[in-house]
């Protein structure tokens, strides 16, 4: 971090101090009430918090505000004049996240302060007007009367939202997410029924897709399928007239992922899953390619097709070492993740051992808040591994994490293979360590 760099952090603090026309003193005493209201009174005086205050604004030597006052400046600059929280682009709790990141703060620290305000957003109700920021909400509410003011700010707008909501998977529960979400996929609904500028219709349809397949998922999650079933034929239908057919292999492959788990065998994801892979094939998204492959070598796995499986692995990794440039959908997919399916396939039709190893090197590299959830799932397969290699004592100690890892998001996936590992224990149900794995399981999930 440059000196240059510090002071462009501590003049944005200025400025947003003078944006509310507030004074060192008057930005002290909120500083002071913000921690009363949260139970966490500071005990010092106003002067001693205004001395702070002035250091983080200092044109000479700014210095980065501590934990305990960045958290104050969250909850004071999330809150607009009226009291509705405001967290996204051009709100002043975006601009706070810029000038602490110019001060010297961590992506981490970072990510950790914009979780705990959603999480407030949602504790208070909050949910499309919390994120979408104030130069997004009049042209929302514009567009709503009349659709032939849609313009790309307010599509930019949307798409942050949904990046955002995506974004959180992992460190709020899926019924939040819900509540965030839930008003975004209205929104799309009722500017796609209206007559959008014709130019803009492709990228409101990718949009709306996105929006849609993301609730899709949230609703299964969260153990509404009937909803869930209704969002993805909605995102199916909006992909496909977007324009490039990967936009409808993500799709598929979400949907897929769903069915598989909530319903009885795999012809019907299975379906789902081959139609990605056409989709994927005549799209211009090298990732998404390899990520319908892979998921196609996950099925024939599963169903014991050891020939197909291994074709379909090969053609992923293919994919995966091509030239990825320019890919629309980069973040999609990585081998990262792709070594989780390795270990699938070696599970179900090939060497548990050569499993184990491929998912303890999948999970160590799912690191971000983001892959929490796929670090879970990725781990409670290789518990698996360990009890086909005669080590349950060694699985259990893994399922325990898992379980831990479960309960903070409640999905549905994991609770599903967390039971499927459990049914595996069931030649040890008398031992104490699978006993002491059930209490955990009913302490955790009430079952």
């Amino acid at each position: 971090m440059t000196a240059h760099d510090r002071r462009v952090g501590a003049a944005t603090l200025k400025r947003l101090r003078l944006s509310r026309g507030w004074s060192l003193a008057d930005t002290a005493r909120a500083l002071i009430d913000a921690a009363s209201r949260l139970g966490q009174p500071l005990g010092t005086s106003v002067a001693s918090v205004q001395r702070s205050v002035a250091r983080w604004e200092s044109s000479t030597a700014p210095i980065l505000p501590g934990e305990r006052y960045q958290l104050l400046l969250a909850h004071i600059y999330a809150c607009g004049p009226t009291g509705q929280h405001s967290l996204g682009h051009g709100s002043d709790f975006a601009e706070l996240l810029d000038a602490l990141t110019y001060l010297g703060e961590s992506e981490h620290r970072l990510h950790e302060l914009r979780t705990l305000l959603v999480r407030t957003a949602t504790d208070a109700g909050g949910g499309l007007l919390a994120l979408l920021g104030p130069t997004t909400q009049q042209p929302m509410t514009a567009a709503f009367a009349d659709p032939s003011r849609i313009d790309e700010g307010l599509l930019a707008g949307i798409r942050a939202v949904i990046g955002d909501v995506n974004g959180q998977v992992g460190s709020i529960p899926f019924v939040r997410l819900q509540l965030l979400l839930a008003p975004v996929v209205e929104s799309c609904r009722r500017l796609l029924a209206g007559a959008a500028p014709e130019p803009l219709l492709p990228e409101l349809r990718s949009i709306a897709a996105q929006a849609y397949t993301l609730a899709g998922r949230l609703a299964f999650e969260t153990r509404d399928d009937g909803a869930a079933h209704a969002l993805y034929t909605a995102a199916t239908t909006t992909a496909g007239r977007a324009g490039d057919p990967w936009r409808r292999a993500v799709v598929h492959m979400s949907h897929a992922l769903v069915t598989l788990y909530s319903t009885p065998g795999i012809d019907a994801a299975r379906t789902l899953v081959d139609a990605a892979v056409r989709d994927a094939r005549t799209g211009t998204s090298i990732a998404v390619r390899a990520r319908a492959h892979a998921l196609q070598a996950e099925i024939a796995a599963r169903a014991g097709a050891e020939q197909h499986a291994q074709a379909a692995l090969s053609l992923a990794w293919y994919d995966m070492d091509g030239d990825r440039d320019g890919d629309p959908s980069p973040g999609s997919f990585s081998p990262t993740y792709l070594r989780g399916f390795d270990g699938l396939c070696e599970l179900y039709v090939g060497d548990p051992a050569i499993a184990h190893d491929a998912f303890a090197r999948s999970a160590q590299a799912l690191t971000t808040p983001r892959e929490r959830v796929q670090r879970t799932i990725v781990t409670t397969d290789q518990a698996l591994a360990r009890i086909r290699l005669g080590d349950p004592h060694a699985a259990a100690e893994l399922l325990h994490a898992c379980i831990d890892g479960a309960s903070s998001t409640g999905g549905r996936v994991t609770a599903i293979r967390l039971r499927r590992a459990r049914h595996e224990l069931r030649p040890w149900r008398t031992e104490n360590f699978v006993a002491d794995l059930d209490d955990h399981l009913i302490d955790t999930f009430g079952a």
